[in-house]
């Protein structure tokens, strides 16, 4: 069972302390005992503790940065929503392939932004701009804000601002099952809860840290019987000896364990495995007794919008991954909707 996270080393910036969250969390931390420091800003973190690389990583990846966000142009998020909505970076997990050891660099720790009220008038403008058509926000493009929220609770006082918009969505996704704190949220049915699911054989070998399959789909009966609209992504789709064996035990996990009365609106995302250059060197720098499959010779090259090429599966493959997970979501779960495979 993995316990909810609790920062060993806590950074504030000053500016955070002008904020009602910034002076709430500082209080919260002196009483659990955990040792705070002063940053002059979120992004320029430094001395933190170890004598190695590796050493730094993982101190990293336990410390906990409050700022403030100062930019509030919202990136463009697709294909899953219109906007990705900022209330925390970073993540906790150790999920070997995940994009973010590329975005993140040499600032693996975990940063929270305490001017809430400032990021939803921004998420407002938005909204506005675009009405009457829906505008839907991703809130984990940059973090697995679940993973913090029971410290926070950004993410709910987001779910309850959504929720008291005309033409907003909220969306995210998690790998954890720390979700007791949202079910009483007033969500007017606004927010999307979305959980990452995978093969137990990815899971063991990739994904250390977070919370196990069956922790992730009894969470998600919970937040479902709460009345939120729910998700499943699943992310990466990594072809390993038996994969077609390991989705179809995943699949069977949950269906036996999701109640009929809470799939009548199921949204599946299928993401297969990809991987970049630098992504690849950073992946072997922080994990380096990987045995993720980086071998650019095995993969067919797919040039990104940005200039950085992708690494994916030969066509034949993807086809194959394609089929197969429909295939699996149509006998299992055939009201459900496949909102992209990529």
């Amino acid at each position: 069972m993995i316990k909810p996270f609790v920062p060993q080393l806590v950074y504030i910036e000053p500016r955070a302390l002008e904020y009602p969250l910034g002076v709430e969390l500082k209080r919260k931390f002196t009483n659990m005992g955990i040792e705070i420091r002063t940053t002059t800003s979120h992004n320029q973190v430094r001395n933190i503790p170890g004598e190695t690389h590796l050493q730094k990583y993982r101190n990293a990846k336990s410390t906990l940065v409050v700022g403030v966000r100062k930019t509030l142009k919202f990136d463009t998020s697709k294909p899953s929503a219109e906007y990705a909505i900022p209330l925390a970076t970073g993540c906790m997990g150790h999920c070997q392939y995940c994009y973010l050891q590329t975005t993140m660099g040499s600032k693996p720790y975990i940063r929270t932004y305490v001017n809430t009220e400032e990021i939803f008038e921004a998420a407002d403008a938005y909204i506005n701009e675009r009405a009457p058509e829906e505008t839907r926000f991703e809130a984990a493009c940059t973090s697995d804000i679940v993973g913090i929220d029971h410290l926070t609770h950004s993410l709910k006082n987001a779910i309850e601002f959504f929720a008291k918009t005309k033409h907003g969505k909220l969306r995210f996704v998690t790998k954890f099952h720390h979700v007791d704190h949202l079910l009483d949220a007033d969500h007017q049915g606004k927010t999307r809860f979305r959980f990452s699911i995978n093969a137990d054989y990815v899971i063991k070998h990739f994904e250390q840290g977070t919370s196990p399959l069956n922790e992730r789909i009894n969470a998600a009966v919970k937040v479902a019987e709460a009345g939120y609209p729910l998700g499943f992504i699943i992310a990466p789709i990594y072809l390993h000896d038996g994969w077609k064996e390991g989705y179809l035990n995943m699949f069977e996990k949950l269906d036996s364990q999701l109640p009929d009365n809470i799939r009548d609106d199921i949204t599946f995302e299928l993401i297969q495995h990809r991987f970049t250059k630098p992504a690849k060197r950073v992946i072997q720098k922080n994990y380096p007794m990987t045995k993720l499959e980086l071998d650019e010779e095995k993969r067919k090259y797919k040039w990104g919008k940005y200039g950085i090429g992708k690494y994916v599966y030969q066509q034949e493959e993807q086809e194959d991954i394609k089929k197969t997970l429909h295939d699996y979501q149509e006998r299992f779960f055939p009201e459900a909707h496949v909102d992209y495979f990529t």
